[in-house]
């Protein structure tokens, strides 16, 4: 059997692995085969998702694992290529009902973040002016792809949905988890995230239509936006850093018991959504600030003309600032730790 080993080192662009140059092209032509051939039912609904399952039911589990969803968050694409490659070798370990997806095919060809819009933003019922963005097609067809793939599946669920952050951050790796998971699949969420060395954890309580919390609020799976470190480009990443997420990943395929946790992660909790309603909206720190950067209560966080948002406890700290987003969507969350 062969087994994941996390790579140290990657050749550059030029080099790339064909495993990785396959799954950042959304070729799943190597994968089907090798699973396929080892008896397993595999299908490619649409471009850039594949689902493999074994046909024996139930599955001890039903697992999406999703990169791409932002064009330009590289590294997840590449460690994902390496879990992959390894398992298809040893097609027999795959413990679970398997969907992979690469997300948005069209801006990671591109190197661009989004074409449009944000993906990440379209998992919702209600787009706006959004409804004809190029991501917002891409989106009902993963939805349309989710429905199909965890229609008749048993109550274990999972969706890992693996990004990276475009600001360096206090806690190098963490995780937005939806705060309405079921309390058994939160907790076996969670230890995985621990598994995982992820440094801190937000429970979220309402969505930003994002893919992870579709999955959680429509289908009951344990999901996450697992953010893994900094944008970085396909080929130049520091795979060292993303051994931890390899293994752990590795292991909830093959049906590994659980290890022990590589840290015990910090749990916050909203303090309050920052939302953009105008142009004029300004963020009253700079582009430097870090994720998770502490304020001071009564500290202005942002303006919005005749708004201002301030902060309410003791102390908040700042997720995902981004003075950039459209008008009508979150430019940020305050969180505050709950242990």
């Amino acid at each position: 059997m062969t087994a994941y080993v996390a790579p140290t080192a990657n050749g550059g662009a030029q080099a790339l692995p064909a495993a990785v140059r396959a799954l950042a092209g959304a070729d799943f032509t190597v994968l089907a085969k090798r699973f396929t051939e080892a008896g397993f039912a595999v299908l490619q609904p649409a471009p850039g998702i594949v689902t493999i399952k074994s046909g024996q039911a139930p599955a001890c589990a039903s697992v999406i694992v999703s990169v791409g969803v932002h064009g330009d968050e590289t590294g997840p694409i590449e460690v994902l290529a390496y879990v992959l490659d390894a398992l298809s070798q040893g097609p027999d370990a795959l413990a679970v009902d398997l969907m992979v997806c690469v997300g948005n095919i069209d801006a990671i060809a591109a190197g661009k973040r989004f074409i449009d819009a944000d993906l990440n933003r379209m998992f919702r019922p209600v787009r706006g002016t959004l409804a004809s963005a190029a991501e917002a097609a891409r989106a009902d067809t993963m939805i349309a792809a989710t429905v199909d793939f965890f229609a008749g599946a048993g109550p274990d669920r999972w969706h890992l949905d693996l990004h990276t952050a475009i600001r360096p951050s206090v806690y190098r790796t963490f995780a937005i988890v939806p705060d309405l998971i079921a309390e058994e699949g939160k907790c076996a969420l969670i230890a995985w995230l621990g598994q995982a060395a992820i440094g801190a954890i937000v429970m979220n309580p309402q969505s930003a239509g994002t893919y992870s919390y579709y999955s959680a609020e429509f289908h009951g799976a344990a999901a996450s936006t697992v953010e893994l470190g900094r944008v970085g480009t396909l080929g130049q990443n520091d795979l060292s850093l993303f051994a931890d997420v390899g293994t752990a990943l590795d292991d909830l395929l093959r049906g590994a018991s659980p290890a022990g946790p590589k840290v015990e992660p910090h749990v916050f909790a909203v303090a309050q959504e920052i939302i953009k309603h105008s142009d004029g909206f300004k963020m009253a720190f700079d582009r430097s600030t870090q994720n998770f950067t502490a304020l001071e209560q009564g500290q202005v966080i942002a303006t919005d003309g005749d708004i201002v948002y301030a902060v309410k406890h003791p102390e908040e700290l700042v997720v995902f600032p981004n003075p950039d987003v459209r008008v009508g969507l979150r430019a940020g969350l305050m969180v505050v730790r709950t242990r």
